[in-house]
């Protein structure tokens, strides 16, 4: 029997130990899409305790903000809410979270959180509710004493490169410029645009949130389409002057409806009356908006990263309580993909494709995006249309191989630009070595099979690329 998560984890061959410690283990991370907080990173904030920086809760201007993950755990436990993001005492909440946990066999958040209170707490031994005071103890001395332990150290720790937080287009990227003007810190931090609040004209908010963007983009209103557009660019120019490397769209499916932008505009002024719109009408609005975005995105070298297949918010009334992004998301179907080949096949007449990442949270997506980015690739980059890593749902170790599996057979796997964390939280970094891992334990497994000839050269430019090299030449680090 081998040891628990031990040096070896998850490496089930000679030739995959080979590639993970000698190869991949230490390289430099690129997280080139997270949800970290820019304005802790400059603060280089300092957590109190475990619960803190694991769990999260109610903040003080009474949004929630924490890691569903580990809240989606406790419900499936039957835990009271006010253990998950209530304000029961932090050890309490701790407590149910471990009971919780020691029931998640093959689920991907017992590894991460092993993996976490190994890397940077030196605790290996399982987490369980007889270990657990002992193991809150330990940590929360070491987040508030140890000098390294906090949000800029948890980073430095982790070794990463790149990180690429996620932004809307009327933020003033003010604590970014504070972090780029900091020289005692090395990890570049860039804001990537995210500009969904403008794309959903069918959602709450929508005309509330054209206002700002227009305060944004210095604009007393957006009166039509074509000022809608220009305020775009003028945010994006900003945020490409702020370093910004990608974009990212979070879509419930990708629309492709060819609307001019007098139809477009019609649309508009319908929305802005506050009339009822028609799935046409909502599909033209934002294909306008994409297909102008993705010229934009062109000319300035900034990647699209396009997320779609989440069916939001399911359950009402924690979604009324607590807001969107608090666990009560799933996996949605949608047969979007001719949308996305027309989207992606009108930019590239025009000569004006952006280097695009596609993910679907729906893993049946797998083969179908595989086989649409081989219809759009050039020689502006190799890998220059990326099927994006397992997300979300599919980030744990069946998604992952899945997903390479698919993208080898369809693709070039040694272009694939690799593991994001997609988090909120400054522990998230050994999910970079899960990947890892499991990368090169499937390369391990087709060479120890036959499938591919052991050639140490050529093994190591394909575990260095996906690990790290792809990304950094990807995203031009």
């Amino acid at each position: 029997m081998k040891a628990f998560m031990d040096a070896d984890f998850l490496l089930e061959t000679e030739t995959a130990k080979h590639l993970f410690h000698d190869y991949a283990e230490n390289l430099p991370m690129v997280d080139y899409h997270c949800h970290l907080n820019p304005r802790e990173i400059y603060e280089d904030r300092r957590f109190d305790n475990l619960v803190q920086v694991w769990l999260g809760g109610k903040q003080p201007d009474g949004s929630y903000y924490g890691d569903h993950y580990k809240w989606r755990v406790m419900r499936s436990n039957g835990v009271d809410e006010d253990y998950i993001t209530g304000d029961k005492p932090a050890f309490d909440r701790f407590l149910k979270f471990v009971e919780s946990l020691e029931l998640a066999i093959g689920n991907p958040m017992y590894h991460w959180c092993h993996m976490e209170l190994q890397k940077f707490f030196g605790i290996y031994e399982p987490l369980t509710v007889e270990s657990a005071e002992r193991i809150w103890n330990h940590c929360n001395k070491m987040l508030r004493e140890d000098p390294d332990m906090t949000a800029r150290g948890l980073i430095k720790k982790s070794n990463v490169a790149f990180i690429g937080t996620t932004d809307d287009p009327i933020d003033d990227l003010n604590w970014h410029e504070k972090i780029a003007a900091d020289s005692s810190f090395d990890t570049i931090v860039a804001p990537s645009f995210r500009p969904d609040k403008a794309i959903n004209i069918h959602k709450d908010g929508w005309a509330a949130y054209m206002q700002k963007l227009a305060v944004s983009a210095g604009k007393q209103a957006l009166a039509t389409v074509e000022d809608v557009l220009a305020a775009l660019t003028n945010r994006l120019e900003f945020f490409h002057a702020h370093g910004c490397k990608a974009s990212d769209h979070g879509l419930d499916y990708i629309p492709f409806q060819n609307y001019t932008l007098e139809q477009a505009n019609a649309v508009y002024q319908k929305a802005l009356r506050g009339e009822k719109l028609t799935t046409e009408e909502i599909d033209g609005y934002q294909t306008v908006l994409l297909l102008h975005l993705g010229k934009e995105y062109h000319r300035l070298n900034i990647a699209m990263q396009l997320h779609y297949s989440c069916l939001r918010n399911n359950n009402n009334r924690i979604y009324k309580w607590q807001g969107p992004d608090t666990g009560v998301d799933s996996i949605s179907q949608n047969t979007c993909g001719g949308n996305i080949a027309q989207l992606l096949s009108v930019l590239d007449e025009a000569g004006v494709c952006p280097k695009t990442i596609l993910y679907s949270l729906n893993p049946a997506d797998n083969a179908q995006l595989g086989t649409i980015i081989g219809c759009f690739q050039d020689s502006t980059v190799p890998g220059k249309m990326q099927h994006g890593s397992a997300w979300w749902f599919n980030d744990n170790k069946t998604g992952m191989q899945e997903q390479m599996t698919t993208l080898a057979n369809l693709s070039l796997l040694g272009n694939f630009i690799g593991m994001l964390t997609d988090s909120r939280s400054f522990l998230s970094y050994p999910r970079h070595d899960y990947f890892r891992r499991i990368l090169c334990n499937l390369i391990g497994n087709w060479v120890e099979n036959g499938e591919y000839p052991n050639i140490d050269s050529s093994l190591k430019k394909i575990v260095e690329g996906v690990c790290y090299k792809n990304a950094k030449r990807y995203f031009e680090l």
